[in-house]
């Protein structure tokens, strides 16, 4: 076509831009490809499999999370499950036999209300192990640094009543310590033994606890302390000490000083060889103890069952928790059972 053919040039308008887009019939005929789809025509199903995946996904965590509630359902059952049986179920010792026996019964550890050496406790054990017909003594095995002297005065006392009521001889084997408020049960048996190395005796009372006046003066802490009575307060940590209260804690210890004594000059009688250092809260090893009287010899509860009461078979009295008790017990402690205790003071023999 000529520039007088093209009816734009003459009237001044612009050419228009020939598509470039090359017809399909056209490309057949050369024998070109199609042009691929574009992505809008790709794209719904493209969000289809997205869609997919998501919900895929969403069921297998939904899945997940019903397995794991489950699985902490049924821990949470049989932790009920074990903490029931462990209300329901007694505790247990070894079974008793008819026949001839050694009963045992364990002191171990600290002597305290909340322990496993607490009065109850220990004086369900002896009941148990004097009442068995079978027996024919009762050991007390002894591993303990002391603790409450309530407690181990109402141990003393079960067990002159015990052996005053079944006329059965009771023996004490120390093994690493028997101090403080445990010898005071121990000079309750009829004869003590020990190893060489034992620690034994500490023979004393005391209340501990702490003052912090001084620190509060220094970082300006004031003390508040509204009383109604006027020994309230007595020993209070944050407060000074009164001289008076001081006098009447010290004349109380004293009065529980001596108790410890009488106990121990009734259980041991003339074996008893008094040192001016006996009764001051001195502890001594078993060979000392021998020689101080505290003590009657060297031996183990294989030696004092067999040698000493003549029967060698043992049956251990001491209360144990059975496997329940036991997992409950752990579980608590995870818990945080053994949070700590708020600062107090305390009366130990020792």
């Amino acid at each position: 076509m000529s520039q007088h053919d093209d009816p734009h040039a003459d009237a001044g308008l612009p050419r228009p831009i020939p598509d470039a887009t090359p017809h399909p019939e056209d490309m057949l005929r050369a024998g070109a490809a199609p042009a691929p789809a574009s992505s809008t025509a790709a794209g719904p199903g493209r969000y289809e499999h997205v869609l997919e995946q998501f919900a895929h996904d969403y069921l297998r965590d939904r899945r997940s999370d019903r397995r794991w509630k489950t699985f902490f359902r049924l821990i949470w059952v049989t932790l009920v499950v074990l903490l029931v049986w462990a209300m329901v179920s007694p505790k247990h010792h070894a079974g008793a036999t008819t026949g001839p026996h050694t009963a045992l019964v364990e002191v171990r550890g600290e002597i305290a209300s909340d322990t496993e050496a607490s009065a109850e406790l220990i004086n369900a054990a002896l009941k148990a192990a004097f009442e068995d017909p079978g027996s024919r003594a009762v050991v007390l095995r002894i591993n303990s640094p002391g603790g409450s002297p309530v407690q181990a005065g109402i141990v003393n006392d079960e067990l002159k009543r015990l052996k005053a009521l079944h006329n059965k001889p009771v023996y004490a084997v120390v093994e690493e310590i028997c101090a403080s408020g445990a010898y005071y049960i121990a000079a309750g048996a009829d004869e003590i033994y020990v190893d060489k190395a034992s620690v034994v005796g500490s023979i004393g009372v005391l209340m501990d606890g702490f003052g912090f006046t001084e620190v509060m003066k220094k970082v300006g802490v004031e003390r508040r302390l509204m009383t109604a009575g006027e020994n309230k307060g007595m020993l209070d940590p944050f407060s000074p000490v009164s001289p008076k209260q001081q006098a009447y804690a010290q004349a109380m210890l004293d009065q529980i000083h001596q108790q410890f004594i009488a106990v121990v000059r009734e259980g041991r009688g003339t074996r008893l060889k008094e040192t001016p250092e006996m009764f001051s809260g001195l502890f001594w090893n078993g060979e000392q103890a021998i020689k101080l009287g505290l003590a009657d010899g060297t031996g183990n509860l294989d030696f004092v069952a067999r040698e000493v009461v003549k029967a060698e078979d043992v049956v251990d009295y001491t209360p144990r928790d059975n496997v329940a008790e036991r997992l409950a017990k752990r579980f608590g402690a995870s818990l945080g059972e053994g949070a700590v205790k708020a600062a107090r003071s305390t009366m130990t023999i020792r």
